[in-house]
Formats: structure tokens, sequence, C-alpha cells
């Protein structure tokens, strides 16, 4: 038989054979053993409440049929919360499967997308793989340039312009007048994803009311952060009815299942716990600062599950870093210039947090002491 096989497309054949982000698990058979505390992947660790637990535990038995297509009562309870009508919300397995339909429903081959040098990167990875060419401004210190986002956006008649509010890798946050500033400067025909992934542990400020009239924004959250269903992979988009009905042309109609369902509108109605969780991630963000600070380093004021902490430049951040993964403590860190020498430090319980202190402490001793 010849080594000869069906050829791929010439744009999927042109692109490296990479992924956004190299998981934890990956990195634990490469090393050939877990890690102690897993803080590098802006999960919670908290863990998601009892009543999902025991909601997926009642829905395990109905895992031989397919979740509801249509998602219909988990979209209404979303509609229920946010006061918009469920014709405004659509669901799907976490927010980088809603910013993969994005980008296939706006881009063709060079089409302009606008986005931060150094945000998101599965973002970029969905723009590169539909063949879309990305604009990127440069950050304006820890925060996104919102001036320069627009500029770039009128500059280009770009179709798509990311946001992501809290920030990612940062943890900072604009106020929700700053935002609506930034709406009304962007083109009609460009369309604002704007990721709160992070919103429910951002100062409520930060969130502007919802407005479904507006035709060229689309709102992002999830179960992922918050409510800790990472693992189940539910996010949903909240925008103008007809542009949230174009999902329904190329999502996948089962994708979603029954389980998943079930959990999140379990989590929407646990509000006690969601306020327990969040006060714990705001405990636990002033311990990791506090950490940082009696290392003598600085940390970014955060609004989200995470610490991104000053560790003054590029090269004592990778050999931290370094000495952490070799103490088998999971963290990462952005590669982009102006933001390569922070690390960035998820919430996590208590005994990780505290391994954490001990291993970050030896590492910043280490690298200092080799300086």
């Amino acid at each position: 038989m010849s080594n000869r096989r069906p050829p791929l497309t010439p744009l999927a054949a042109s692109l490296p054979s990479t992924v956004p982000f190299v998981g934890p698990e990956t990195q634990e058979r490469a090393m050939g053993h877990p890690f102690r505390a897993r803080l590098g992947a802006n999960e919670n660790g908290f863990g998601p409440s009892p009543k999902v637990i025991q909601a997926m535990a009642e829905a395990a038995g109905e895992v031989w049929m397919y979740g509801d297509p249509e998602s219909h009562d988990l979209r209404a309870a979303l509609a229920r919360e946010h006061g918009v009508g469920i014709d405004n919300v659509m669901v799907g397995e976490g927010i980088d499967s809603l910013l993969g339909l994005i980008a296939r429903l706006y881009i063709q081959k060079d089409t302009p997308v606008v986005t931060s040098l150094g945000g998101y990167p599965t973002f970029n990875y969905h723009v590169a793989g539909f063949g879309g060419r990305l604009v990127t401004v440069p950050y304006d210190g820890v925060r996104e340039n919102l001036d320069g986002l627009a500029k770039a956006a009128a500059r280009e008649q770009a179709p798509l312009v990311y946001l992501a509010n809290p920030d990612n890798p940062t943890g900072t946050w604009w106020e929700a007048s700053d935002i609506q500033r930034f709406i009304e400067k962007l083109p009609e025909t460009s369309l604002l994803i704007l990721d709160e992934a992070y919103c429910e542990t951002a100062p409520s400020s930060a969130l502007p009311p919802f407005d479904t009239s507006r035709t060229n924004v689309v709102r992002l959250r999830t179960f992922s952060k918050a409510y800790a269903l990472a693992g189940l992979r539910c996010g949903y988009a909240i925008g103008e009815a007809e542009m949230v009905r174009a999902f329904d042309k190329i999502r996948n109609h089962f994708g979603m299942p029954r389980i998943t369902q079930a959990a999140c509108l379990a989590a929407l109605e646990d509000k006690d716990y969601l306020a327990a969780t969040v006060a714990k991630i705001k405990a636990c963000r002033e311990k990791i600062a506090g950490i940082a600070t009696a290392q003598g380093l600085n940390s970014i004021p955060s609004a989200t599950n995470f610490v991104a902490i000053d560790c003054g430049s590029k090269a004592m951040a990778e050999a931290i870093m370094q000495g952490l993964l070799e103490r088998s403590i999971f963290v990462r860190k952005p590669g982009t210039p102006g933001l390569d020498h922070y690390i960035r430090v998820s919430v996590g319980p208590d005994e990780e947090i505290a391994r954490f202190e001990k291993a970050f402490g030896e590492a910043v001793t280490t690298v200092r002491n080799q300086a």
C-alpha cells in the first residue's frame, strides 16, 4: 500500500498541529506523577453545590437519552435569571465552543478580526481555524485598550471584536460605563464578543444591563468558573434574537448532554451556595496576593478566580514557574511581551494554596540565590 492519503484542505494543511493550552493531564503524564496543587487552569477547586451533585445522580439513569436539543428548560431559566427572552439565549458546550461557532458564522478567508495582543488564546485558535486575519491591539498597561480596539475595528471594518471583561490573563476589569462607551464607538457592522466568563466574581458595577435590541453585541457566560462545572462544558450566549438564531444554522444540536442540563439548572437555583463560593474566591484571591507580598512581589487586583503575580521580569517569571513545576505545582504564565513577567495562579482549596505558598517561597528564594 502506498503512503498516499486524502488531502487536507489548503487551510487545514497550513495550520500548525497545536492546541491553545497544554492540559495539566498532559504535563502529569510527562512528569510521571500528578500535580500536588492544580492552580493553573482557572478552575473552581471549591467544587459544585451538593444540590448539583444530587441532580446529576438523579439524571444519571437517563443518560441513555440524548439531551433536549433546544436546552429549553435551561434557556428558560437563564432568560428568567437575566431578564431577557428565551429567544435571546443560546446554550453551547462552553464558551470555547460558542467562540468557534461565532467564528464559523462570521469569518471567511482573510476576514479581519480584532482582539488584544495577549488575550484569550482559544479565540485566536478559532480565528486561525477559519482562515481569519488577527488584528491585535497591545494592552494599555494591565488592561485591554478599549480605544485601541475601537479604532482598529473602525479602520479594518472588522466583523468581529473580542473583549474579555473581567480580563484573562490579568484579572482586571472595566466599569460598565466604560464598556457602554466602547460599544457606542464600534461600527454597527462590528459584532462585539463580550466574554464575561468571570462575571460572578466581578464587581456588579462592571456588568452593563442587558440590551437585547442591540444587533452587534453578544455576551458570553459560563458554568465553568463560579459554578465549578468546567468538566460538564456548558456556556451560553445572550444577544439579539435574530443574531442568536443564527447559531441554529451550524451548531451541534445534540451536543449538550442531559446530565449537564440538569446540573446547570440545579446550580442556577442554589444561589446561597454560589454566594458562599464567591466569598471563598475573594478570600483566596487576597491570600494569594498576600503570599506574593510576603516575597516582596506585587500582584494585580483581580475580579476573577485567579491572581496575576508580577515577578519583575520574563526570566524571573519563567524561572519561578519552572521551580513550581519541579515541586508539582501547576500554574501558568502569559507569553506575550508586556505580560510575560507575570505568573497566573488560580484560587483553590486551603490545602492546595498552602502547598503553593511553601513551594512559591522555595522557588523565589532559589531563583534569587542563583541570580
